[in-house]
């Protein structure tokens, strides 16, 4: 383990011992109201690791009973908002209550259905759910996250497989783990086309299997929508658009807005970015579209007297985050980093791939 991730891991641990929870709650009691700050959390899945264990469970945010923990939390001590009412504030209609949080999810994997919504329905907390409409009307597409990590966990011992990352071990599960890590780093260097290829290749050298659908159907989406989730487009294949031609951007905005209002009737004009990937030229697009927010990865909460509409802030919820940390971040004074709105960390293993 390397000083930088030991250092991660010990604050995890310290951010969920009981010393932390109380700073927290104190700095709780301590803290002003603040009209004008909006906090925007991203959770991507609501499962237990071992229930899909070809997927890759980084993108866990949390387990069912800690995501009942998080939003009992919001219902009793926050005013969770809709799309519907941020747009209203964007539009000068109405005004930000103190503690306001919009809940979004990113990419429509199936357990939204199964455990996030449930709880979210029983708490009475609106959400938004960001469809990369790719994906859903296609049963055999999968992320490439997915997919790599699949195909190198279900293979078996065997000797080590060649790949332009180098000769990667494939002994045991250890080195099967740390190949995926390796390869993962590697598509930093690839364009998204040599990138998908690689993915292809070795998912083929080790016949990796087929697995089940991970991504909501039009379907269940559409059921979910008139149930009272909020579905807005997350483009349609999932890329970087900093980093495709100019001519593939629009399609990808535009075009994952035009395929929800088919298959679901009506999508709102608000966007949030594959792995926080924009640019000057990707906001420009939007804003033509019509296109009233966006959402970026950078993390931290937004002052909406001064904020970019196009850039919102947005805090990631991951399986080591726990209900203090989340808590902390909520606070109007927690020390974010002095970034613009569009730089920040990306959910990003790649130059083409994104999270």
């Amino acid at each position: 383990m390397g000083a930088s991730q030991a250092l991660r891991r010990s604050a995890s641990v310290a951010a969920r011992g009981k010393a932390f929870a109380w700073l927290v709650a104190g700095l709780e009691r301590a803290a002003r109201p603040h009209p004008h700050l909006l906090a925007v959390l991203t959770y991507h899945r609501v499962d237990d690791p071992s229930a899909s264990p070809l997927l890759y469970p980084g993108l866990i945010s949390a387990q069912p009973a800690e995501f009942e923990e998080q939003m009992r939390f919001l219902a009793s001590q926050c005013r969770p908002i809709s799309l519907t009412e941020l747009r209203a504030v964007r539009r000068g209609e109405a005004r930000l209550e103190p503690r306001s949080v919009l809940v979004t999810f990113d990419d429509g994997y199936r357990d939204f259905a199964e455990h996030a919504w449930p709880i979210l329905k029983r708490h009475g907390i609106p959400v938004t759910l960001f469809v990369p409409t790719a994906y859903p009307g296609d049963p055999d597409r999968a992320f490439w996250w997915d997919r790599l990590y699949g195909a190198l966990v279900s293979t078996g011992p065997r000797g080590p497989i060649a790949t332009p990352a180098g000769d990667l071990p494939l002994a045991t599960a250890a080195d099967r783990l740390q190949a995926f890590r390796r390869l993962r780093s590697h598509l930093q260097a690839l364009s998204h086309e040599k990138a998908t290829g690689l993915v292809d290749e070795v998912c083929a050298a080790l016949a990796a299997p087929t697995s089940a659908p991970a991504v909501l159907g039009w379907p269940e989406l559409r059921a979910l929508a008139a149930d009272g989730v909020v579905l807005a487009p997350h483009s349609r294949s999932h890329p970087l658009l900093d980093r495709l031609p100019r001519e593939a951007v629009r399609d990808e905005i535009v075009g994952s807005l035009e395929d929800l209002e088919r298959e679901v009737g009506v999508a709102p004009p608000v966007f949030a970015y594959p792995g926080g990937a924009q640019d000057a030229y990707v906001a420009r697009i939007l804003e033509e579209a019509g296109f009233e927010l966006a959402f970026a990865t950078t993390r931290g909460t937004n002052d909406l007297r001064r904020a970019d509409w196009l850039r919102l802030r947005r805090i990631n919820v991951g399986r080591a985050s726990g209900l203090p940390l989340i808590r902390a971040q909520l606070l109007p004074w927690w020390p974010w980093p002095r970034t613009p709105n569009g730089g920040g960390s990306r959910f990003s293993y790649g130059r083409g791939f994104s999270i």
